[in-house]
C-alpha cells in the first residue's frame, strides 16, 4: 500500500481515469460493429463519419495508436465501398 498521500491521489486518479478509456474504447468498438453489420450502403456511411470521429478521438487521447486507427478507418472504408 502506498504511503504518501499524492500516491494515493495518483491511484485514484489513474483509476478513474483507466475506467474512461474503457468506456470510450469500448463504445468505439460498437460503433464499429454497427458500421460493419449495416445491411445498406447509405445507413453504413452515415455511421462512417461518426465512427471515425470516435476513433480519431481515441488517438487524440493516445487510448491507441495512430497506426491502429488508421487500419481501422482503412478497412471500414473499404468495407461501405464494397456494399452494394
Amino acid at each position: 500500500m502506498a504511503n504518501h498521500k499524492s500516491t494515493l491521489k495518483r491511484i485514484r486518479s489513474n483509476q478513474d481515469k483507466t475506467a474512461r478509456n474503457k468506456y470510450q474504447h469500448k463504445t468505439t468498438r460498437t460503433w464499429i460493429k454497427r458500421v460493419r453489420t449495416a445491411e445498406n450502403k447509405a445507413d453504413a456511411e452515415s455511421l462512417l463519419s461518426e465512427t471515425f470521429s470516435k476513433v480519431d478521438k481515441l488517438v487524440k487521447k493516445n487510448i491507441i495508436h495512430k497506426n491502429k486507427a488508421a487500419n481501422i478507418k482503412s478497412k471500414l472504408a473499404k468495407h461501405v465501398a464494397s456494399l452494394g
